[in-house]
This record gives C-alpha cells, structure tokens and sequence, in this order.
C-alpha cells in the first residue's frame, strides 16, 4: 500500500493574544499521496495559510504531528527541518519573494546552489524548467524586468527545481489577472500530470479549486 508522502495527525494550532487563546485549528488530519492535487478553501482569516505553514514546518502546532516522507518534524532541529524541506517540498506564495537582483535563471538555480549541486548542472536543470515553464527567452531578465504573469512561472520553476514531492502553494493566483491565473492553474496541472509532483493550493477560487482531484474546507478550524 503506498505511503502517504505528507500527513498530519491531530493538527492544532492556538494564539494567545495577552488576554485570551484563540484557536485557529483543530484536529486537522490529511493524508497527500503522490501526484494528488489538493485544494484547500475557506473564508478569510480561517487558517488555510497557518495550515500550510505548519504543513511545511514553517510554523509549530500547538499540538499534533507532520510526517513529510515519513519524518516526524517535532523531532527534528531546525537544521534537519530546513533539510527536509530542501530536498522534499517546493513553496509557491502569492508574492513571488524572488530576488530582484538576480536574473529568472539565477533565482531557479537558487535551491541547488544552497544544496551544494554544482552550477553548471544547477544552471542546466533551471533552464530546462524554465523551458517547461514558457520562459525560454526570459531566462537572462532580472525579475523587474518580467510581467507578473511571468514572475510567478519563475517562482514556480524555483519551487519544481529540487524535484520536491509535494508544492504547497498559498493562493498562487490571487495577485495575477483572470487570464494569468487560468495560465498559471493550467501550468500547475500540467506538471503535476508530468512531473508527478503532488500540489497543496489554498486559494479563494473556486473556480480553481473544482479543478483540482480533491477540495477541502476550513471550517470553524477543521477540515470538512
């Protein structure tokens, strides 16, 4: 029976804001297969981005457990976590954070160089990505000199380039147009299909989010 690749088991997650607790999840449980899409929604402020981060090990729970690849997370230390997210997971958010400064290839190549992959084939793999990604002649234009629809294939290109085993993208289209983010959506399902990389998008579209294999809600800060 296969595995799930990423899993949560009685996920919370509680604020105190000085005078009182405020619970923003509770007993979130998920299981992600390989090559699944999953979308998840709910209305604003109901957590869909705190369970992202806490997915991602960008956050603690307050209480529960993340397995990424069968790796508990609350046992690790921030160096085996920033590892295991390096050669397991890609992020996508819905401002780029790419860096200025850099061309769209520099910026791909970016999770390779930290890794230690050697350049040339760090610099290989970014532009076969880009390439994937409808940016062949793109590659050498630093960030402000690229549309925000082309900003964001970048970004995607920079989370696919470790050949992660999930993306966990937060609202990846929600700054782009109507027409972008279709193209932004499709380019997603297209790698998922041939990449074979599952994807997490929370997103406010339901347009989007019929589009994908499965859609989950937060509600009252659990998934129904």
């Amino acid at each position: 029976m296969n595995k799930p690749i990423l899993e949560c088991r009685g996920l919370a997650k509680r604020y105190h804001d000085g005078t009182s607790y405020i619970d923003v999840l509770s007993e979130i449980n998920l299981e992600v297969y390989a090559s699944q899409m999953i979308a998840i929604v709910g209305n604003s402020g109901s957590g869909k981005s705190t369970l992202l981060h806490l997915l991602g090990g960008l956050d603690k729970p307050s209480h529960g457990q993340v397995f990424i690849n069968g790796n508990d997370l609350s046992k690790l230390n921030e160096t085996e976590k920033c590892h295991l997210r390096n050669h397991h997971l890609g992020f996508v958010y819905q401002f780029h954070h790419l860096l200025p400064e850099f061309t769209a290839l520099e910026n791909v190549c970016m999770p390779l160089l930290i890794r230690g992959i050697a350049p040339v084939i760090a610099e290989q793999k970014a532009e076969n990505l880009l390439e994937l990604v409808g940016l062949k002649n793109r590659m050498s234009h630093k960030i402000g000199e690229l549309s925000g629809g082309e900003r964001q294939r970048v970004a995607i290109a920079r989370a696919l380039v470790t050949d992660p085993l999930c993306v966990l993208a937060d609202e990846p289209t929600g700054n782009l147009d109507p027409r972008n983010a279709e193209r932004v959506f499709e380019l997603f399902l297209n790698l998922q299909k041939t990449v074979k990389t599952s994807v997490i998008i929370v997103t406010h579209d339901m347009r989007i989010a019929k589009q994908t294999q499965r859609v989950l809600e937060i509600r009252d800060g659990q998934l129904v």
